[in-house]
């Protein structure tokens, strides 16, 4: 080829892999800017990856870009960077490539969608961090609590890395706005899915360990499960029980107890996922999901306390 014009520029390989997959579906064929090795890529020193087609076909594939990002029914190939600028603040961490953050972002619906076959989901990763975690989280107990035996341990880590545990530190960090979903992900609510929050959450520490090696992940994991080690050591093995907070708060304004419903069951039966509503006279006052009734009865009890004690 010759007259090649470079017509998009990104320090993402995989922001790069899906683009070219989309100027492929739509006929135009990319290459190399500077014609080195890495065809189709063009990687420079800074780590800048450049997209070059013919110049008849410049105009064409600039206009294919412009209207999938701005397309109300589908989302752009991926966020650029600039979006993921609140999650790096969040928690406290740059990071080198910032391909690695995308990654761990990506949900298997979407990585299902891209038609390059570029783009591959965040399964192994969330693999990696929930090892990582086990791991961390196990070496602060022993540390912390030398005097637990070996059951309080395994109780104590069971519920800090419990599904629903990580979905509220994902939300604190409001990683689900970061998440990149399929089309029926994403309107089936993924963003606020327990288990996809507590997934991404996992998959964004196996990024940081992948970026940064493993001080920089266990000083995150150390910031991020601070207040919940403090909450074991004020309340003991298991943490707060969120339902006897609520029935007292309750009793203390001459409220009756609360009723906690199963409203729905999720997922396979290796992996479900359950419901729980909380009913106060009758009035639904909050729902949760969780791996067992009890979490998501405990989870469900925590938000109804939030949304009676907020102003």
């Amino acid at each position: 080829m010759s007259d090649l014009v470079v017509i998009f520029r990104t320090q993402s390989d995989v922001e790069a892999s899906i683009v070219r997959g989309l100027l492929e579906a739509n006929g135009i064929l990319s290459v190399a800017a500077s014609g080195v090795a890495q065809f189709p890529l063009s990687v420079t020193d800074l780590g800048e990856v450049r997209l070059s087609v013919r110049a008849e076909d410049a105009e064409e594939a600039r206009r294919v870009i412009d209207g999938h990002r701005a397309g109300a029914d589908q989302p752009p190939p991926v966020p650029l960077h600039k979006e993921f600028e609140s999650l790096q603040t969040a928690i406290g961490y740059r990071f080198r490539d910032r391909g690695l953050l995308e990654h761990a972002m990506t949900h298997t619906s979407r990585a299902n969608e891209d038609v390059s076959g570029g783009v591959v989901d965040n399964e192994s990763m969330e693999f990696l961090g929930d090892a990582l975690l086990g791991f961390v989280v196990a070496d602060l107990l022993f540390h912390e609590f030398p005097e637990f035996d070996e059951g309080e341990k395994s109780k104590t880590k069971a519920s800090l890395v419990s599904t629903a545990s990580l979905a509220r530190q994902a939300e604190r960090l409001r990683i689900g706005e970061h998440l990149l979903l399929g089309k029926g992900e994403e309107k089936t609510g993924g963003r606020r899915k327990q288990a996809l929050l507590a997934d991404g959450y996992e998959a964004l520490l196996a990024a940081i360990y992948l970026d940064g090696g493993i001080e920089p992940a266990r000083g995150f994991i150390a910031r991020e499960f601070r207040d919940l080690i403090a909450d074991v050591r004020r309340h003991g093995v298991g943490g707060e029980d969120y339902k006897s907070a609520l029935q007292e708060l309750l009793q203390s304004r001459d409220q009756p107890l609360p009723e906690y419903r199963l409203v729905n069951t999720l997922g396979p039966d290796h992996s479900k996922l359950f419901e729980v509503e909380v009913v106060v006279r009758g009035e639904p006052l909050s729902r949760a999901t969780g791996s067992s009734k009890k979490d998501a009865e405990q989870e469900a009890a925590r938000a109804a306390l939030e949304k009676l004690k907020s102003p």
